[in-house]
């Protein structure tokens, strides 16, 4: 069997004024389903002043930190782990500059080009480094464990071998082609 290319993982967060806003929020998923990014972890929730401090403790001294924790803790976010070979690079791709005003003339079919309303609601984020992601998976997902993951359900992912759950908002795993492929997908 042909090695494939190992899959990369980031984070994508979708911020609170836009999980308000049903319609927009089904745009960006048609989007990242559109572009083949498998979500391989999925939550809603509300963002704790913890988690929110931790994850821009780059920003801290920065004038707009406070706003920034203060809109990130106002309402649910949705929070996906997402994979592709380029997974960082096409979620940010597809999100466009962090800048509003930039990505809406720059950019303008990019999701913060259409959606973002400011730079502290630019809709969206992404981590922009592989060691980013790991850190910002912690934070939101401390179960996560990369390397069980790698282990045991990346080949699946890789393979296509995956169900959507437009629901959940989820690929999981199809264990129909476990139990019949154990021995050819195991090596």
């Amino acid at each position: 069997m042909q090695s494939q290319k190992p899959l990369q993982l980031t984070l994508a967060i979708i911020k609170p004024h836009i999980v308000k806003s049903p319609f927009v929020l089904q745009k960006i998923r048609d989007l990242i389903i559109d572009n083949n990014l498998k979500i391989v972890r999925s939550r809603r929730t509300i963002i704790t002043q913890k988690e929110a401090e931790l994850f821009y403790e780059e920003h801290k001294d920065k004038f707009f930190y406070n706003r920034l924790i203060t809109f990130m803790c106002s309402g649910p976010s949705d929070i996906h782990i997402l994979a592709d070979h380029n997974a960082i690079i096409k979620w940010r791709k597809l999100m466009g500059p962090t800048k509003v005003y930039q990505a809406q003339y720059t950019a303008p079919n990019t999701i913060r080009g259409m959606f973002g309303l400011s730079d502290t609601r630019n809709a969206t984020h992404g981590s922009d480094s592989i060691q980013s992601a790991m850190r910002e998976i912690k934070i939101f997902f401390n179960d996560f464990d990369f390397k069980k993951w790698y282990e045991h359900e990346e080949k699946y992912y890789n393979l296509g071998q995956v169900h959507f759950d437009p629901i959940a908002f989820l690929h999981t795993i199809n264990k129909g082609f476990i139990n019949i492929n154990t021995e050819k997908i195991t090596e």
